[in-house]
């Protein structure tokens, strides 16, 4: 596993905890409620649910301190689970934008030549929340190279959406991620805080109106 890669490569603890018997618990609670309807993201996000109160379980029993791992263009489009992986005390990534990530994944990676500390696996993987199978995020993300184009001329350089479009971004995607963005303060409005890296980072910086219909579109 990648994971346990990359702790042994970092000297850190490692705890497995399997979900499958809480998930299953969680589907045959809300069987009454869900009978006659197509699985879909909300048994999807039962999942990620699961493992928030468990990090929140050992993060009360220990009082350690939990790390959200969502990164801005995560945030920015809503890629997140409320009382999931939202659940923590801090953001580490929460104004970095995902491919600065990888590139500095692969700027620490330098340093430890021929040896990494990162596995190739991670960085080079396809990105995915893994909540089914064959899941990635590209299957509702235009590719992250785009996207995050688009969320920092329209996040942190105020562009409109006649001003992306006019930088040759398709129009139908431009206007798609702006909703998303617009559509998803509510949960950004839930998240812990975390590193400010940028002039415009999500919280303080820039925030939206959550009540009277607020709509670009």
């Amino acid at each position: 596993m990648d994971a346990q890669a990359l702790a042994h490569n970092l000297g850190i603890e490692l705890l497995t905890i399997p979900i499958e018997e809480a998930f299953g618990a969680m589907l045959h609670i809300l069987s009454d409620s869900f009978i006659d309807t197509e699985p879909n993201v909300a048994e999807e996000n039962l999942q990620t649910r699961i493992r928030g109160n468990i990090l929140m379980g050992l993060s009360n029993k220990f009082g350690w301190l939990v790390l959200t791992t969502g990164n801005k263009s995560e945030m920015a489009t809503g890629y997140a689970t409320l009382y999931g992986d939202m659940a923590g005390g801090f953001g580490v990534i929460k104004d970095v934008r995902k491919t600065l990530v990888y590139d500095l994944s692969n700027y620490r990676n330098a340093y430890d030549e021929p040896e990494k500390v990162i596995p190739s696996a991670v960085i080079n993987k396809i990105p995915s929340a893994e909540l089914k199978p064959n899941q990635t995020d590209q299957d509702t993300l235009p590719p992250y190279e785009v996207l995050d184009l688009i969320l920092q001329a329209y996040v942190e350089q105020d562009c409109s959406f006649r001003d992306i479009v006019g930088m040759g971004f398709d129009s139908e995607t431009t206007q798609r991620i702006i909703t998303l963005v617009n559509r998803n303060e509510y949960k950004r409005r839930q998240a812990p805080p975390g590193v400010k890296i940028t002039q415009r980072a999500f919280g303080r910086d820039r925030r939206l109106p959550i009540v009277n219909a607020y709509r670009q579109f």
